[in-house]
């Protein structure tokens, strides 16, 4: 099939979280054609995922929707979800890129999102975007506010693609909507511009058995707490223990995990410091009464607004902050919770204390390890540009830009401001104009 824009006036852009949407955006304003392509059900990306942003801890979603809305109403901007780019072939205002749409099994141009097969669906799955926390159907909606707001059937765990049974999504669908015989396909375009706004991956804390994750139930990541702390997560906002299902009365908070590591990670992921200290002011309005302790290294707060982030959660809130590393994460059974052991710096000692929930703040991974196009990656996995000073958003492959985290860790405003620039590099090659570096 192919779907290639004739004048050739048009970009590619990989990957559809709030850098690729902003870069699709301000693309389409100029009148250009996007074609955005998401792996993933629906757009939105990491920032989904988030109930607030820091420091101002506005709502994620209420920032994010009206901008995934924007986006896939667009004239200009064709989204094409739940696939996958295969291959990029050509040059500088004429490359041909080849698209794998994995099949839904529920046809998008009728499907009116009412749930119904959702709901009369009888097989359970781990549910990937609440990190595994509680379970989905075998035809799901991504998360409540989709886009598009078009469920799909997950083929490993749905009875039909099983068994041959079961039709329960099919036999309630008003639209007829539910299609079994859906085939992959394999979508050919022609752009004149590439941007990769792939986003990042989270260190798996289990791969060094770093401080008991996957051993104790209730030493998660801090995007696990994210999803419990949202009031659209597994447990509608309300956060507990998950061995035992009671709220939280001490949180430990270990930052630098997987981050700044000689064993995993080398480099900062900049975002880790502020996102905790946003979980740890959240638990403190959900709950005055808790005790929320920090263990860092050092807090880095470089953005507009963060100083004050932190000084407001320390003065103000009484959440304490420990320089020191916890070198054990133990289990006491008497007490039924956690026994960390670490070392005050500044104090010039080292103590055992309990908690009940620790929290690991994960830092940041590149999200892919093969791309469909000769890209060179830096030391840290990223995506390099060709000149970090001077041109920030050029790959080493010419007509090919990158945005937000592809191309290394940074914070929600970073990665717009970098899509912002990606676009306008993108409009001015399609133009005729020179680039840059």
């Amino acid at each position: 099939m192919n779907i290639s824009n004739a004048n050739g006036q048009s970009v590619l852009i990989v990957g559809g979280g709030i850098a690729g949407m902003q870069a699709a955006l301000d693309l389409a304003d100029q009148g250009i054609k996007v074609y955005l392509v998401e792996k993933l059900p629906s757009i939105g990306g990491r920032m989904a995922q988030l109930d607030k942003t820091f420091p101002t801890l506005d709502c994620s979603s209420c920032i994010l929707t009206p901008k995934m809305v924007d986006v896939a109403r667009h004239k200009n901007i064709e989204l094409l979800t739940y696939s996958e780019v295969q291959e990029i072939k050509g040059r500088p205002g004429n490359f041909t890129i080849q698209i794998l749409k994995k099949p839904r099994y529920v046809n998008i141009d009728t499907c009116n999102g009412c749930g119904i097969c959702v709901a009369k669906c009888p097989k359970k799955a781990p549910n990937e975007f609440n990190m595994g926390i509680d379970d989905r159907k075998a035809i799901y909606f991504l998360f409540p506010q989709a886009v598009p707001l078009v469920p799909v059937i997950d083929s490993d765990n749905c009875i039909y693609f099983l068994r041959g049974k079961c039709r329960a999504c099919k036999k309630h669908c008003p639209t007829h909507s539910i299609n079994f015989e859906q085939q992959p396909e394999i979508v050919e375009i022609h752009a004149g511009a590439v941007i990769f706004a792939t986003g990042f991956g989270l260190y798996d804390p289990s791969k060094n058995n770093d401080y008991e994750y996957n051993v104790f139930p209730d030493v998660i990541t801090s995007l696990e707490l994210e999803r419990l702390v949202s009031s659209t997560g597994p447990t509608e906002g309300h956060v507990v223990r998950p061995s035992n299902g009671e709220e939280p009365r001490k949180v430990a908070f270990i930052l630098c995990v997987g981050s700044r590591s000689q064993k995993a990670n080398y480099w900062c992921s900049r975002f880790c410091c502020m996102a905790s200290i946003k979980q740890a002011i959240l638990l403190k309005e959900h709950y005055p009464n808790i005790e929320c302790t920090i263990f860092y290294m050092d807090i880095r707060a470089f953005g507009k607004g963060f100083q004050e982030f932190y000084e407001r959660a320390r003065a103000e809130l009484g959440i304490r902050f420990i320089k020191g590393r916890v070198g054990s994460v133990k289990e006491n059974p008497e007490k039924e919770n956690l026994l960390l052991r670490y070392e005050h710096v500044e104090a010039g000692y080292v103590r055992e204390e309990d908690f009940d929930l620790v929290v690991l703040a994960v830092g940041a991974e590149n999200a892919l390890h093969e791309y469909p196009v000769p890209l060179e990656l830096d030391d840290d996995g990223f995506i390099t540009t060709k000149d970090r000073y001077l041109a920030p958003v050029y790959t080493t492959v010419e007509g090919i830009f990158v945005a937000g985290t592809a191309e290394g860790p940074k914070d929600i405003p970073d990665c717009v401001v970098q899509a912002g620039a990606a676009a306008m590099e993108a409009s001015i090659l399609l133009m005729g104009g020179k680039q840059n570096g």
